[in-house]
């Protein structure tokens, strides 16, 4: 088992950063693709942003990229969700999810590990 714990959400207004933090334990965090979501009230849950374990290939949903990056440190089994020029469309939960894969899924399907959660709200 993987568990995992989001932390940094909170209220920012539009235009602002935050920086979300995913601190794994259990299993070792070798291997592991990471991965962020979201999800708004009243939509289906999205794809955000994934890293592979070596951090060398991430993806970007298109409605963050320029915006957001994803990085992870492997030595602290944290990853983190860099957000800059936020907007209230990225008002949401956002989700750490983890999977055990070579390649970068974007599908929260592949994932096998999620967080509780942690609310972004943005303000205009």
């Amino acid at each position: 088992q993987v568990q995992l714990v989001e932390s940094g959400g909170g209220l920012v207004q539009a235009g602002g950063s935050l920086r979300l933090s995913c601190a794994a334990s259990g299993r070792t965090f070798s291997g592991y693709v990471m991965g962020w979501f979201r999800q708004a009230p009243g939509k289906e849950r999205e794809f955000v942003a994934a890293i592979s374990w070596g951090g060398s290939s991430t993806n970007l949903a298109n409605s963050v990229k320029g915006r957001f990056t994803i990085s992870r440190d492997n030595a602290k089994n944290t990853v983190y969700l860099h957000m800059n020029s936020l907007k209230p469309e990225d008002t949401a939960v956002y989700y750490c999810a983890a999977e055990r894969s070579m390649v970068v899924h974007t599908t929260k399907g592949w994932y096998d590990y999620w967080g509780q959660g942690t609310q972004v709200t943005v303000s205009s």
